[in-house]
């Protein structure tokens, strides 16, 4: 206890790093102005400032608005701790506990505000058995914030008041020379937090940088690291990577710094089938285009595409060993999908999409009587319709496919009639006995219905 005490007295001397004064950079060298920044952000830090707290935007919204690209979302730093920027806005809350930060509500907008956080010795941190921070809520300088950050352009700080970016580690020039620089020793900063190897790789592929030998070298080697991190944060990275609108690069820069085992643990198989491959990357190129184009993207949609190979796999050697089609599928579906969860922690909803839209495939293949019908009834039809027509440009399957199925949603009542094939003759039906009102059992009917 006593040792505790003596160092938050006399803490130690911040390293000539974090002493340094920062360059400030004028709007005419780096080219933001107040007028691309949202006025939500705008509004908390101005209200912030006025009760005497420094505050800037801060981070990935400063970086994306100097190289051109449109951010995401916009985030905050400030002096202020949690419960002061609590009390000054009536639509926020308090979230986090490793991390405390405040979510601040206006209109549709939700701003993240941080607390400038302190630096933190290997005594006084807590951590892992691996070298993970567990709880990080020390409150500090803008300079001990600006170190604390993974890479140098991430730590950038714009002031709406003057529109001046205040840079304590050379972030616009590293911005400028395509480069991404970790902020100190990258083994360290890696054994702090593992999810930045994944970070890197996706920043190094979304902005155009490489990544500085140093940040670069001990990723391969420290990359089992990942395998501490839980499930549902390392889902949520993975969701950032594949929804960038980079994906393809994303991936390869994955495969190439090694990061893709244990990460999507049936990945390397998957992509060691040509057939396989092939879907996967014109999966990925699809979600790229529709996220440069503005238009939504499903996360099931995606990962239904990046898991189908195994499925198609498991489904093929169940209906050869003699098990029927459709329960086959669902028994291939849920054994892929329980490989995937000790890994990725995929939320309940989106398995839920990924199976609907697997269960639709075989139902495709039915056109005749009624099923057509009740297939353009199904709410996820499109998203079906979608994945049957990857199906058929990956070479699984004949494009006559995706493109009859087209033509029936779209064509006459009159036309529709005449696209449907002869029903089968399969002999005379059996006549099904008909259940008593309190009698036992399952429900009959059809499983692809």
């Amino acid at each position: 206890m006593i040792r505790k005490l003596l160092r938050r007295v006399f803490r130690r001397a911040a390293p000539e790093s974090i002493l340094r004064e920062p360059a400030v950079i004028s709007v005419e060298q780096h080219g933001v102005h107040r007028e691309q920044i949202s006025p939500a952000a705008l509004k908390v830090c101005a209200v912030l400032q006025e009760n005497n707290h420094k505050a800037y935007v801060v981070g990935g919204a400063v970086r994306d608005l100097i190289i051109g690209q449109p951010p995401k979302d916009f985030d905050v730093a400030t002096s202020a701790t949690p419960e002061e920027v609590r009390a000054l806005f009536r639509r926020s809350r308090i979230i986090g506990r490793r991390f405390k930060i405040v979510h601040v509500m206006s209109g549709p907008e939700t701003i993240e505000v941080s607390t400038f956080r302190a630096m933190q010795d290997a005594e006084s941190a807590q951590t892992d058995e691996h070298g993970r921070v567990l709880h990080d809520n020390v409150y500090g300088s803008m300079a001990e914030d600006a170190t604390r950050r993974d890479f140098t352009v991430n730590a950038l700080y714009y002031n709406p008041s003057d529109e001046t970016i205040l840079d304590y580690h050379h972030g616009v020039a590293d911005l400028q020379q395509k480069t991404l620089r970790m902020i100190g020793d990258p083994r360290v900063r890696y054994r702090e937090d593992p999810v930045r190897m994944l970070r890197a790789a996706r920043l190094g592929a979304k902005l155009g940088l490489s990544i500085d030998p140093a940040a670069r070298g001990p990723i391969r080697e420290m990359s089992s690291l990942l395998e501490n991190v839980p499930p549902a944060r390392l889902f949520d990275e993975m969701l950032k990577l594949l929804l960038s609108g980079h994906a393809v690069k994303c991936l390869r820069q994955l495969r190439e710094e090694g990061l893709h085992h244990g990460l999507l643990p049936l990945l390397d198989v998957i992509l060691e089938q040509p057939m396989g491959e092939r879907f996967v990357w014109l999966s990925l190129e699809n979600t790229d285009e529709r996220v440069s184009q503005g238009k939504p993207v499903s996360p099931g949609f995606l990962f239904a595409t990046l898991l189908w190979h195994e499925v198609l796999a498991d489904w093929e050697a169940r209906k050869a060993r003699g098990e029927h089609a459709q329960p086959a599928l669902f028994e291939a579906m849920d054994a892929v999908l329980d490989k995937q969860a000790g890994k990725l922690a995929i939320t309940r909803r989106i398995v839920g999409d990924i199976k609907e839209i697997w269960a639709l495939q075989p139902r495709f293949e039915k056109r005749s009587g009624k099923s057509p019908y009740r297939l353009l009834e199904q709410a996820r039809y499109r998203a079906g319709w979608d994945f049957l027509r990857l199906r058929a440009e990956s070479g699984e399957l004949p494009m006559e496919l995706p493109e009859w199925w087209d033509e029936f949603a779209h064509t006459s009542s009159e036309n529709r009639e005449a696209m449907l094939q002869p029903e089968r003759n399969t002999g005379p039906r059996k006549r099904r006995r008909r259940r008593k009102p309190n009698g036992g059992g399952g429900a009959d009917g059809d499983f692809s219905e």
